[in-house]
């Protein structure tokens, strides 16, 4: 089961799975700090009991019944303030994918994939690692709820439970994996107004109002952008605009 892929070139060439483990990024992790993992290198479970989310939510998700899986990546050719662009990347290339199924798929900032009107179908938790000013390892966790039918979070859904087809995971994990590597060699040449412009057309609200709450009040705002940091960029009602880091807003 997920064995290596002959369709890349480095991604999925050493791949680990793993029956039950704790979290793939943690494993991922522990790896890289052992030595033991390279760039490209592939933790997938067929059971995450403790699945790290944003913001330190929980990543919860059914035995045999999704994809939930951690890449080891060495984006050591990118400044440390320009990681937001591999964010970009893993989201565009996942939503890219996806889309042959789910069309009406989104991005929320910063780097979940909902369908709206129906719910989250995935997310992604990039966790780095630095050397001083220098970019060691990023270990780019995934989680996508696949053949799920039942969720304990109402805002939850699945491809099954909105398309009523079921999916064979293996072989979306061969697709994703190469969707991947085709989106992280965009980024290493550098073309990163494509990667910015192809995430700012799928995001979820963009050039929409809605109300979002910060400092525990509520507001009224409108996603304009996106800063060269990754911060979320609004229009307030007042005409003025105002950015926000990733634990400094609420979607509501």
């Amino acid at each position: 089961m997920y064995k290596i892929l002959a369709n890349t070139i480095f991604l999925g060439k050493d791949v680990h799975f793993l029956p039950e483990c704790h979290s793939t990024n943690d494993t991922a992790l522990s790896m890289v700090r052992r030595n033991v993992a390279m760039e490209g290198s592939v933790v997938i479970c067929g059971h995450q009991t403790h699945g790290k989310g944003q913001r330190g939510n929980h990543w919860k998700s059914q035995p045999g019944q999704n994809l939930t899986f951690s890449l080891v990546l060495r984006p050591d050719f990118m400044d440390i303030s320009e990681q937001f662009y591999l964010n970009m990347t893993v989201s565009n290339s996942i939503r890219r994918l996806l889309h042959d199924y789910v069309p009406n798929l989104e991005v929320k900032w910063p780097n979940d994939l909902i369908v709206p009107g129906f719910g989250k179908i995935g997310g992604i938790l990039i966790e780095n690692t630095f050397s001083g000013k220098k970019w060691e390892y990023a270990v780019v966790g995934i989680g996508l709820n696949i053949n799920q039918q039942v969720f304990e979070s109402p805002t939850a859904a699945s491809i099954r439970s909105i398309t009523g087809s079921h999916f064979g995971l293996e072989e979306l994990f061969r697709l994703l994996i190469s969707q991947l590597e085709q989106g992280y060699i965009q980024l290493k040449k550098g073309r990163w107004n494509e990667i910015r412009a192809e995430y700012m057309m799928h995001l979820y609200r963009m050039n929409t109002w809605a109300t979002y709450a910060a400092n525990d009040k509520q507001f009224a705002g409108k996603i304009v952008g996106i800063t060269a940091d990754g911060k979320l960029e609004m229009e307030l009602k007042d005409g003025e605009k105002a950015s926000f880091g990733l634990k400094e807003v609420v979607f509501l």
